[in-house]
């Protein structure tokens, strides 16, 4: 059986011609003949038309599919594109929050040598106002002038040795001694002033007499915090982080606590250490979750891929 949906249009259509003219009987008219011609050629001009449209359907259907598989091909080097853009500026952002972690603890800095000085004026403001009020007061004045017109020509502190040679002074009582402390705001002043200016071997030697000198003291903390810094900007990492936990440990309610803990982070992922410096600032972010310290360990965080909890509303 001849399967006609298989072939072309125009073998159907001279098929068809075949079939009726072999169904003509012998004694057909010329008229009917003519009439049957007529047919069969409106009918090739159908197959025609058919044939026309359908190359010309199958032409677009044609260049619809190449401008999609076009349009494909250019989404996906947008999508490339863009995966890289979005890359270079995870890396960029995280480059950025280096820089302004830095900028940030330099402001920090330099505001805890404004407070040195400040209380460093302090002081000598109160001393000031200690020797005007001794000024002011007659008693005190004619007490301090009546002492030395007691005994004229006694030489205090001094010991005549019985073998008559020269006589030998004697330390008043109250004179500081040699190995006495260092003050402590002039000390850590100092500190801060050669840590900013890049001396770090003498501003860790400033800072290890404020702790040995005054551990108890506020400053102590600080100190402590500055000894890590100086080990982390010469990249020694590893005593960066042994200083930090120091004041984590010993001063946890230094106001350096949250700076402490986030560059303890930093070193950490610094040292490829990248699952401890995680827990560091997830720990900073939970203890101290208002500061910029735990703004910056957020952002550090997010450009890690690290999913954190959001921050507390204020």
């Amino acid at each position: 059986m001849l399967k006609i949906h298989k072939l072309p249009l125009r073998l159907v259509a001279a098929a068809i011609l075949a079939a009726a003219l072999c169904s003509v009987p012998a004694h057909a008219t010329s008229k009917e003949i003519i009439e049957l011609q007529t047919q069969v050629q409106q009918l090739l001009d159908i197959v025609q038309r058919l044939q026309s449209t359908l190359d010309t359907r199958l032409g677009v259907v044609q260049h619809l599919a190449e401008q999609t598989a076009d349009d494909a091909n250019r989404i996906t080097a947008t999508v490339n594109a863009l995966q890289l853009k979005i890359n270079a500026q995870n890396e960029a952002g995280n480059g950025k929050l280096d820089t302004v972690s830095g900028q940030v603890q330099s402001l920090n800095d330099s505001v805890d040598e404004l407070k040195s000085r400040i209380a460093k004026l302090d002081k000598s403001l109160q001393d000031l106002q200690a020797q005007l009020q001794n000024t002011q007061n007659p008693s005190a004045f004619q007490a301090t002038n009546a002492a030395p017109n007691a005994a004229p020509n006694v030489a205090p502190n001094v010991a005549a040795p019985s073998d008559g040679s020269p006589a030998a002074a004697i330390p008043a009582p109250g004179a500081p001694a040699a190995n006495q402390a260092p003050p402590l705001q002039e000390t850590f002043q100092a500190g801060l002033r050669d840590y900013n200016s890049a001396r770090y071997d003498v501003a860790a030697s400033e800072f290890q007499d404020v702790l040995h000198y005054y551990p108890l003291d506020e400053l102590a903390g600080s100190a402590q915090f500055y000894l890590g810094e100086i080990a982390y900007r010469q990249l020694n990492y590893a005593e960066a982080v042994k200083a930090f936990n120091a004041v984590l440990e010993s001063f946890p309610g230094s106001p350096k606590a949250p700076a402490a803990q986030l560059r303890k982070g930093l070193a950490l992922l610094q040292m490829n250490k990248k699952d401890a410096g995680i827990h560091e600032l997830r720990q900073l972010i939970q203890r101290h979750p208002q500061t910029p310290e735990a703004a910056q360990a957020r952002t550090k965080l997010n450009g890690l891929g690290v999913r954190i909890a959001p921050a507390p509303a204020h």
